[in-house]
């Protein structure tokens, strides 16, 4: 596993009420990543946070991550 799926599906079950319906999906492309992260339709809020504050700081630190790959990183919240 890598640090970013990681770091992700940690950060998300601390987060929300149901931990274990938590799914991290990374797939890697030539120049870049794209992380799914699925949680329960009521936890959705939770992780994306008020006016999307830890959604935004998670991108944050996954581009900062993926820079060092040299890579773009995208993460995708779904239900």
């Amino acid at each position: 596993m890598s640090q970013l799926r990681d770091l992700v599906e940690i950060t998300a079950k601390s987060l929300v009420d149901n931990p274990n319906a938590v799914n991290v999906v990374e797939i890697e492309g030539e120049k870049t990543i794209v992380i799914e992260l699925r949680v329960e339709k009521g936890d959705v809020g939770k992780v994306i946070g008020k006016q999307g504050r830890i959604a935004r700081a998670l991108r944050t630190i996954l581009s900062a991550m993926g820079r060092k790959q040299n890579k773009r990183v995208v993460l995708e919240i779904l239900e």
